[in-house]
């Protein structure tokens, strides 16, 4: 069962309009199983399925790395056991982490599905001072890339006073066509 329908049937006396649900009654009368819950442990993702389609983003992403713009001047970072790819630190995993062809920058990529809010800007400080400390060596410098769907003005002035920090939009097009 759904969470709303679950809630609205909770209480004992009370009156629930249940009509709205009949699509979901109709596929447990007749055996049907409800597709899984998603379920994120990450306090930041507000949506569970948001996390899943931010998971896609960054497979697609990964895939496709030497195709973006970012792919022309960096490489996936990969040492002995760990590929750049939600690399772990002591304060969570990065999505990407990157380094530069020359190897002078590395860039940690933090991935957003739908709009970034300015929380963002603070977790991937937190990245960044991680691997400037445990990862980067003395002549590099450490930057940060927020991807996300939309922005607004509370991660614009966040970023206002992050220079080091770049935020990205992505746009996903499909096209459909006739042969």
């Amino acid at each position: 069962m759904s969470d709303s329908l679950k809630n609205s049937m909770r209480a004992i006396g009370t009156v629930s309009q249940i009509s709205k649900y009949r699509e979901e009654l109709d596929g447990l009368i007749k055996g049907e199983v409800p597709p899984p819950i998603l379920i994120s442990t990450d306090d930041t993702v507000e949506d569970p399925a948001v996390f899943a389609l931010e998971k896609h983003l960054e497979d697609f992403l990964v895939a496709n790395w030497s195709q973006t713009s970012l792919g022309k001047e960096y490489d996936i970072y990969q040492e002995e056991d760990n590929f750049g790819q939600q690399f772990p630190t002591d304060t969570g995993s990065i999505d990407i982490l990157a380094i530069s062809k020359d190897k002078q920058v590395v860039l940690v990529v933090e991935l957003k599905k739908g709009r970034a809010s300015d929380s963002v800007v603070g977790q991937i400080q937190r990245y960044m001072g991680y691997i400037a400390e445990e990862i980067a060596e003395e002549h590099q410098r450490v930057k940060g890339v927020i991807i996300a769907l939309e922005n607004d003005l509370r991660i614009k002035r966040a970023l206002k006073v992050a220079p080091n920090i770049d935020f990205y939009r992505y746009e996903v097009r499909f096209d459909l066509i006739r042969g």
